[in-house]
């Protein structure tokens, strides 16, 4: 089983509710397990510990492998250096997936820091399980900043944007 087939399987385990999936085949077996504090946990039979973020990865050795996350949110456009952004309200993401600022790749971008953005409005989309999912604004106001590289991988509440409500 490939690393990005385990990753899909944890993807869809984690957006179905399920609390626990098992698979076995002839060299693996795989029990996904959901908890509401420490994610999906993924026991395998081979020595070789497989990344798969946000999850924690057990092998048939006693050690825990508990991997680093391969992106932080990263502010891709700085404003307010430094300034309190305990005024603004958080867009956040409402599923894991791949984060798309455009529609396209010639496309532009759905919205910039200091676009007015209403409730409805297209901010992005997030890919999961090869389906694009438009992301709509559900609040009133001016964008801040953007919380997310283009096409970087987001987990289920992250935040996404910073807007301004006034």
């Amino acid at each position: 089983m490939k690393l990005n087939e385990i990753q899909d399987l944890i993807k869809f385990v984690s957006k179905s509710g399920v609390n626990e999936v098992e698979l076995e085949t002839k060299e693996i077996k795989i029990v996904i397990k959901t908890g509401k504090s420490s994610g999906p946990v993924v026991y395998q039979n081979n020595p070789t510990p497989v990344y798969t973020n946000p999850t924690q990865v057990v092998t048939n050795n006693p050690v825990q492998h508990n991997p680093t996350p391969v992106s932080e949110n990263k502010t891709t456009t700085p404003v307010n250096n430094g300034a309190d952004d305990s005024k603004y309200i958080t867009i956040k993401s409402p599923m894991i997936g791949t984060f798309y600022r455009a529609p396209g790749v010639d496309k532009g971008v759905f919205v910039n820091v200091g676009d007015d953005v209403t409730e409805g409005k297209t901010v992005c989309i997030i890919e999961a399980m090869k389906l694009f999912n438009e992301i709509e604004s559900d609040i009133k106001g001016k964008i801040v900043k953007v919380l997310v590289d283009d096409a970087t991988p987001v987990e289920y509440d992250q935040p996404l944007f910073l807007v301004d409500p006034n």
